[in-house]
């Protein structure tokens, strides 16, 4: 096979015959051959620019080939391509301080793997092996990842599929406060959060319950964002008895919100937290599972039942640790809450002129539009796991955005704006200014 460079054509041709895509029927799929990137941009082959909004998946933190990150791997690269997990190195044990340094409470030892769907299926073993339990309670709002385990724990249709999953896995319901479950009475169990699962594990008997693992801000399925007291709610019933609390911060870790991690919003300390995404932006594949030191000394009297060949792989976690200092040195969390701000003020005037916009939810950038056909009903602009006709609403505006330069994704009836952590004030103009193009084919089916 020739070196030469691919042309478009050839790109496209082997990925329609060759690459199965995610979440897609692969027949009459075309993607959209790339060519390069770079900050909040990537272009194709014929030089289109694209405003990156979606950071590809709520990952690229730090955008598109950023400079010292790429040099960091290459370092490594020249060091030490890898050396088993069992072995003691460099970038592995320089990342696990950090993470002991820089995450919530008393967060300590850290277990790394290929990716958040693998973090989490170790923290739920984990959890299981540490209380001697077996019940995982997880939210139905969620997405944890496609691999066994992480797909049980997911509540979102696409575990549908991968039923029957993984036992022991029950679900409680989410403080969507926009729908609440509950019909919102004052005070709301669910939207409270702590008199919700107490009579979930009234049911279930809360001395088979190992953990309950949620994400502190829902990310893909609506960008939910709990009540003042939710969190810690949830927290008091787990210390009650004597259960694990895992957050996943998969996607609101790392500054997205604004602050370092999620959860120091509202000053709750998990067990167990799970990251990757942002912890390095995405550039090697990476997922992190921290625990407390309470777990912590635990293990280091019982054996850890887990292990994967790419445990802390060293160009993965020189990545992150590059990752970590570009953070501090260049103050990406200030900017997310400065530059999210500004977004979230051009949403503000965006609903003004919009009657399809139901409700703005958002902190940092991680912000998501829920767009409706009422404001009055509250009547979603599509339904709940929407498909075929019933989804081309959605489906239209975010081929618009692209079409006219931006990278817009949606979930159902909520689009998701989480554009890289070091966008600038320019970008997140242009976008706002295609945004309120497109969201008037979001208007035309509006009821008045």
């Amino acid at each position: 096979m020739s070196t030469a460079a691919w042309t478009k054509e050839q790109v496209a041709e082997a990925d329609r015959e060759y690459v199965i895509h995610s979440w897609s029927k692969q027949g009459g799929l075309n993607a959209r051959p790339i060519a390069g990137a770079s900050g909040s941009w990537f272009w194709d082959y014929d030089g289109n620019r694209i405003l990156d909004f979606q950071s590809q998946l709520v990952n690229s933190n730090l955008g598109h080939q950023h400079p010292r990150l790429v040099n960091a791997i290459k370092e490594q690269a020249d060091k030490l391509c890898y050396i088993g997990p069992g072995f003691a190195e460099e970038s592995r044990a320089k990342l696990a301080q950090r993470l002991a340094e820089i995450t919530p409470g008393d967060l300590r030892m850290s277990f790394f793997t290929t990716g958040g769907a693998a973090a989490n299926e170790n923290a739920i073993r984990l959890a299981r092996h540490v209380t001697g339990r077996s019940k995982i309670v997880a939210r139905y709002r969620s997405y944890h990842g496609a691999t066994a385990g992480a797909i049980s724990l997911t509540g979102d249709p696409r575990r549908w599929q991968a039923e029957p999953g993984v036992s022991g896995v029950v679900r409680m319901l989410d403080p969507y406060t926009y729908r609440c479950p509950a019909g919102h009475p004052d005070p709301c169990p669910v939207c409270s959060g702590g008199p919700h699962l107490e009579e979930i594990l009234q049911y279930e008997n809360p001395e088979t319950v190992a953990a309950v693992i949620l994400e502190p801000v829902t990310g893909t399925n609506g960008l939910i964002y709990p009540g003042e007291n939710y969190l810690r709610s949830i927290r008091e019933v787990c210390d009650t008895y004597g259960i694990l609390l895992i957050f996943d911060e998969v996607m609101a870790g790392f500054g997205r919100t604004g602050e370092l991690f999620a959860c120091n919003h509202w000053g709750v300390v998990p067990d167990i937290l799970i990251t990757a995404k942002g912890l390095n932006s995405g550039y090697v594949p990476l997922g992190a599972m921290t625990v407390s030191a309470e777990i912590s000394e635990w293990l280091h009297g019982h054996k850890f039942w887990g292990g994967l060949t790419y445990a802390g792989h060293p160009l993965a976690c020189a990545s992150a640790v590059a990752s970590l200092d570009i953070m501090d040195d260049e103050d990406v969390v200030a900017n997310a809450k400065r530059q999210g701000e500004r977004l979230g003020a051009g949403l503000a005037e965006l609903a003004e002129r919009h009657e399809s916009i139901g409700e703005i939810r958002g902190r940092g950038l991680f912000y998501g539009l829920e767009l409706v056909r009422s404001r009055e009903t509250r009547e979603p602009l599509v339904p709940f796991n929407a498909v075929g006709e019933a989804a081309v609403p959605m489906q239209r505006i975010v081929k618009a955005g692209m079409a006219k330069g931006l990278y817009l994704s949606a979930n159902f009836n909520v689009m998701r704006l989480t554009p890289p952590l070091v966008i600038t004030g320019d970008e997140i103009d242009f976008a706002l200014e295609i945004l309120d193009d497109v969201l008037t084919l979001a208007d035309e089916a509006v009821t008045v």
